[in-house]
């Protein structure tokens, strides 16, 4: 579902409930209105108990500095205000490496365990699977690809799919995980951008 239209970020919803994987035949999520180049990482199979989305970030700094940020996959917390701490469970950084996410209070969540499914260098791809923790959110899969933009920019694109809770609708779903998502983009353009104009001697 695209998301380019400059709207204000809706209001936080709180999703309830457990929903185990649909046992029939998924469907592909396609269109999310991303660059040519980069559509099959965000082209999510999605079940009918399942939603999908997909949000782009124009982000005013080289996608290596930005790269330099989403690659690190054992500090989530660098740009995600959400993330309250991080502890690498087993792995090296690469592909496999598990990590265990402590979220700041508010939210319906204590912990999140994660594992690394996609960490390309050269086309700056990270993808990552929720597998375990402590909150209401089954089966999140998150691909994140950046691309050149322009003069020295970068366009972010990250999609998702993730269970519908018992009890909650896709919508609802879709909007709680979106506003988390773009919130995440929203600092994350920030935090690369500050690198950019920090002194070359303090980087």
């Amino acid at each position: 579902m695209p998301h380019s239209s400059p709207k204000p970020s809706p209001p936080l919803h709180r999703i309830g409930g457990k929903l185990a994987p649909a046992a029939v035949p998924s469907v592909r999520c396609l269109g999310h209105g991303v660059p040519d180049v980069a559509s099959r990482h965000h082209e999510h199979a999605v079940g009918p108990q399942q939603c999908s989305s997909a949000l782009v970030q124009r982000v005013a700094a080289p996608v290596a500095t930005v790269w330099s940020v989403v690659r690190r996959f054992d500090q989530p917390q660098v740009y995600k205000h959400f993330v309250k701490s991080c502890h690498v469970i087993d792995g090296d950084g690469n592909v496999g490496t598990l990590r265990e996410v402590r979220v700041v209070s508010g939210l319906p969540a204590a912990t999140s365990r994660e594992r690394l499914e996609i960490l390309d260098d050269e086309r700056h791809v990270l993808s990552f699977r929720v597998v375990g923790g402590e909150h209401r959110l089954s089966n999140y899969r998150s691909v994140t690809t950046l691309h050149p933009a322009g003069n020295d920019g970068t366009v972010v694109v990250e999609s998702y799919v993730v269970d519908v809770p018992a009890g909650n609708t896709r919508e609802d779903t879709r909007v709680f995980v979106d506003t988390i998502v773009r919130c995440n983009l929203q600092s994350l353009a920030r935090t690369a951008e500050n690198l950019v104009k920090r002194p070359a001697r303090d980087k």
